[in-house]
């Protein structure tokens, strides 16, 4: 099973980001914009883990720890902008198994999502689908009709962001930013030329592609 990753954070542009890298890496996400509203997901969908900001509207994330532990050994990352020693004392002696400060980096998230994880034997395992194409997550090999193509680090997570949601258009800098990170001025080219080499191994007519679409003037989208 794919794991499932609670976010709980009231600013907006911050669950965005976490969710594009999260579910970039494979993960399915909820969000929720105040602690009461996450501590009713967690009851409803049992997440396999949970990012908790500490300054939210109603419980706040040392609450909602203590919450969650009342009934709930799921591993919490609490992720605020209080850096101080007593802070991350007390988030840990609330249950919490990890914190970070902000400012923070994403993949350092993902990354600290997925030592949690090991820790408690939930890795699972996804194998994305979408007409003829396999991509399983665990190996990141590729299969079209059985027969593998292989993929380059960049080309994997290009093509793992469109097949989790076919039909949903993409701009370049969505791309770019669930694959490498951080966009900056320029890099329009760069995401071009990976999807200009994804389409040579995928389809039978590059110049007129089946899978990979262009949509003019927004970005890509894989045709479901």
């Amino acid at each position: 099973m794919t794991p499932l990753i609670l976010i709980a954070e009231d600013d907006a542009d911050i669950r965005g980001l976490l969710r594009l890298y999260l579910e970039g890496d494979g993960f399915k996400v909820l969000e929720a914009e105040d602690g009461a509203k996450a501590l009713e997901l967690a009851r409803t969908h049992s997440p396999d883990m949970a990012i908790l900001d500490i300054m939210m509207p109603g419980l706040n994330g040392f609450e909602l720890t203590r919450a969650l532990r009342q009934y709930s050994e799921l591993p919490i990352l609490i992720l605020s902008a209080k850096s101080q020693d007593n802070d991350k004392i007390l988030g840990l002696n609330l249950g919490a198994d990890d914190y970070i400060a902000k400012p923070f980096n994403p993949v350092e998230i993902v990354a600290r999502v997925k030592a949690q994880l090991r820790r408690v034997g939930r890795t699972g395992r996804d194998v994305l689908s979408v007409r003829d194409l396999n991509l399983d997550t665990v190996t990141c090999q590729l299969t079209k009709r059985g027969v593998s193509i292989p993929l380059t680090p960049m080309e994997y997570k290009i093509l793992a962001l469109l097949m989790r949601s076919p039909g949903r258009i993409f701009t370049k800098i969505q791309l770019y930013e669930g694959a490498v990170g951080p966009y900056f001025e320029g890099d329009d080219n760069t995401m071009m030329v990976h999807i200009s080499k994804l389409r040579d191994k995928l389809e039978a007519d590059p110049k007129n592609p089946r899978y990979i679409i262009t949509v003019r003037g927004l970005g890509y989208k894989l045709e479901k």
